[in-house]
């Protein structure tokens, strides 16, 4: 499976994953949602995440969510 990677410009510091490159199905209260990047499927997720844990989510809801750790 291919994820897609989105940041939410409503909320800087969440980010989602999705299988689908729109993201139509990721949460609308975090709209909008702006595609950042791609993991191929032989490729690890970034953040040290689960790619197994990923999956099993996109299949189940559509997205996984995550939050980007604050810098400073």
């Amino acid at each position: 499976m291919r994820i897609f990677i989105f940041k939410s410009e409503a909320k800087p510091d969440l980010g989602a994953f999705s299988g689908d490159l729109a993201g139509l199905q990721l949460p609308d209260q975090f709209k909008p949602w702006r595609a950042v990047g791609a993991i191929a499927p032989n490729r690890e997720p970034p953040y040290k995440l689960s790619r197994d844990v990923i999956e099993a989510a996109i299949k189940a809801r559509g997205f996984q969510l995550f939050r980007r750790s604050k810098k400073g």
